[in-house]
C-alpha cells in the first residue's frame, strides 16, 4: 500500500533507499556533498512516494513569518469563492500559522482591480496571488512589484510577458478545444456556432476562444463560427447580447459559454424557449446548472477546478519564498468535463462538494 503524500517525509525516503537521512536532506535541498547519481535516486524516490516539503518546518527553521495577499474579485462567486477556499485550506494545513494570508477583494475584473493591487503594494507583502486582467496594463505593475522584492503568482490566468514567478490555471486552450469537439459531435450538418466570452484581454479567455476556433476549423469545417461576444463579465450585457443574437435569422445552433458568468445567457435562452433547441457547453459548476445538465438542456460543462488552482498557487508561492527557488512555476491543470453521465460525482451541494472532492484528491 502506498503512503499518503502527507505522511511521507525524509525518513521514509531514506529508509526506502537505505541511505542516511542527512544524505536525503542534502539531495532534496541541492546542497554539496552528494553525487549526482545519489541526488537523482533521491528525487526519483521522493516523487514516487509523493513527498512534499514540510513548509511549516522550513518556516520555523528560518525563524520568519511570511505575509501573503490574495487579490481576487468577488464576482463570479462560484469560481472565486472555492479558489479562495483552496488558498485558505493550504494556508491552514501546510504552514500552521507561519504564513499570514490577507484576502483583498474587488467587485469584478476591470472594476477596482488596480486599486486593490495598489492597496496590497502599500502594505508590503512578501508575495501576492492575483488574477491578471488586461495584460498590457498589468505587466508594468507586476514588473514594479517584482523589482521591489514582492513575489507575484498568477492564478486563473497568466501574464507571461511580465516578471511573475509563476502561474496556476486550467489549460484554457484545451478547454476551448474540448467544447468545440463536444459540439461537433451533436452538430453533424452545417450550422452556426458562437462563443460568449467575458474579457478577451484576459489570456485565459483569449486562449479558450483560440482553442475553440482552431478545433472547429480542423475537426468541424461544416460549422461556421460567428464573431465572439464579449460581455466584460457584466450580467446585463450578456443577457442583452444573447437576446440580440438569438433573434437573428442566422442564430447559432451551438453555444460555448467560456466564462463562468453563464447565468444571464441561460436566462435569456429560457425566456426565448430555446434551451431545448440549442446545444450548449458551459464553464464551471454551480447549483443552478445541475438540473439543466441532468435534464439534457446543457450538453456539458468544463469545470476549471478553482479549489485546486488556489491551493497549488499558494503552495508554490510559499515554496518559492522559503526556498528562494528561481525556477518559474507554470502549472496547467487538465479541465474536468462534467456530463450527465458523471454529474453525480460533482453535483451534490455543488460547488461545496466539488471543493471537498478536489481536496481529498490532492491529499491522497
Amino acid at each position: 500500500m502506498e503512503l499518503e503524500s502527507k505522511q511521507v517525509g525524509i525518513k521514509e525516503i531514506a529508509r526506502a533507499l537505505k541511505i542516511s537521512i542527512g544524505t536525503v536532506d542534502r539531495a532534496l535541498h541541492n546542497r554539496s556533498g552528494v553525487s549526482e547519481r545519489t541526488k537523482s535516486r533521491v528525487l526519483q524516490m521522493a516523487s514516487k512516494l509523493g513527498y512534499r516539503p514540510n513548509l511549516a518546518a522550513q518556516a520555523l527553521k528560518l525563524n520568519r513569518r511570511i505575509s501573503i495577499a490574495a487579490v481576487l474579485p468577488k464576482h463570479i462567486s462560484y469560481f472565486f469563492d472555492p479558489l479562495r477556499a483552496g488558498i485558505a485550506s493550504a494556508a491552514a494545513v501546510a504552514v500552521r500559522g507561519q504564513v499570514a494570508v490577507d484576502f483583498i477583494e474587488y467587485p469584478r475584473l476591470g472594476v477596482g482591480d488596480e486599486e486593490a493591487l495598489q492597496k496590497a503594494i502599500h502594505r508590503g507583502y512578501d508575495g501576492i496571488i492575483f488574477l491578471p486582467g488586461n495584460m498590457q496594463r498589468y505587466d508594468s505593475m507586476i514588473r514594479k512589484l517584482s523589482h521591489g522584492g514582492t513575489a507575484m503568482m498568477c492564478v486563473g490566468s497568466d501574464a507571461p510577458t511580465s516578471e511573475r514567478i509563476g502561474s496556476v490555471g486550467v489549460d484554457a486552450y484545451v478547454s476551448g478545444a474540448i467544447a468545440a469537439e463536444l459540439l461537433s459531435f451533436r452538430l453533424a450538418q452545417k450550422a452556426n456556432v458562437a462563443v460568449f466570452s467575458g474579457e478577451l484581454s484576459l489570456m485565459d479567455h483569449a486562449e479558450k476562444l483560440r482553442g475553440f476556433a482552431a478545433t472547429i476549423a480542423v475537426q468541424a469545417p461544416h460549422l461556421t463560427l460567428l464573431p465572439a461576444l464579449e460581455s466584460h463579465e457584466r450580467p446585463k450585457e450578456a443577457y442583452r447580447q444573447t437576446m440580440d443574437l438569438m433573434k437573428k435569422r442566422t442564430r447559432p445552433e451551438g453555444l460555448y459559454l467560456s466564462t463562468a458568468n453563464s447565468q444571464p445567457v441561460l436566462q435569456a435562452l429560457d425566456e426565448l424557449n430555446l434551451l431545448d433547441k440549442v446545444h450548449i457547453v458551459t464553464t464551471d459548476l454551480y447549483k443552478d446548472l445541475v438540473p439543466l445538465i441532468e435534464y439534457g438542456k446543457i450538453l456539458a460543462t468544463i469545470y476549471q477546478r478553482p479549489f485546486t488552482q488556489g491551493k497549488l498557487a499558494f503552495e508554490n508561492l510559499v515554496a518559492y519564498l522559503l526556498q528562494k527557488d528561481e525556477r518559474h512555476r507554470y502549472i496547467r491543470l487538465a479541465p474536468h468535463v462534467v456530463l450527465r453521465s458523471n454529474l453525480s460525482l460533482f453535483s451534490d451541494d455543488a460547488p461545496e462538494r466539488v471543493a471537498r472532492v478536489e481536496e481529498e484528491q490532492l491529499n491522497f
